[in-house]
């Protein structure tokens, strides 16, 4: 009934000298801006129900999967960095002690090579004194056997000279003794 009033009343009232006008499309009616409102507003009520709350929780677990990566990046280079550092601190203290036995070993060839040297030395003269000592004792040996021999030559020479026999041990060893002192004291003028 009230719809008929109404309709009764929107023809009683003419527009412009009593006509009546269409419609403007451009103009919707107010059922359609009613229907449309509440139409939204469940499409809102919706989209702030569960769709924000979804969004906005997938977009905070984005952000902290980037965030926890960015700080897992960081600390992976943060820790890569001290590895770096430890290993150049590992690798100058290797060189520092590369050097140190370089010149200890250099120090030790220089001390090894002087000890060869001096126990050659020592060895040598130690070579040269026993061969020294062992010409001696030679020499002596040959000066006494030729001293026996030059006085048993010279005494038969002396006894083919003599014609007679020296036979006493003596006489002979004592002829021998005079004969050998005047000959080393011919060889020292």
């Amino acid at each position: 009934m009230i719809n008929e009033q109404l309709m009764i009343l929107a023809e009683a009232t003419p527009e412009e000298g009593g006509e009546h006008q269409p419609p403007n499309p451009l103009l919707p009616q107010w059922y359609d801006i009613t229907w449309s409102l509440v139409a939204f507003a469940v499409v809102l009520f919706v989209f702030w129900k569960f769709v924000i709350p979804k969004y906005k929780q997938v977009l905070n677990e984005r952000r902290e999967t980037i965030e926890g990566g960015i700080e897992r990046a960081e600390a992976a280079q943060a820790e890569a960095a001290a590895s770096l550092k430890a290993y150049r601190e590992q690798l100058a203290g290797a060189r520092e002690e590369a050097a140190g036995i370089r010149e200890e070993a250099r120090t030790q060839g220089t001390q090894i090579i002087a000890d060869m040297k001096t126990q050659a030395t020592a060895e040598s003269d130690r070579i040269i004194a026993n061969g020294n000592a062992q010409l001696d004792a030679q020499r002596q040996q040959v000066v006494s056997e030729l001293r026996g021999d030059l006085g048993k030559m010279s005494v038969d020479l002396a006894e083919k000279l003599v014609g007679a026999q020296l036979s006493d041990d003596v006489k002979q060893a004592g002829t021998v003794d005079r004969f050998l002192a005047e000959l080393d004291a011919e060889t020292a003028k």
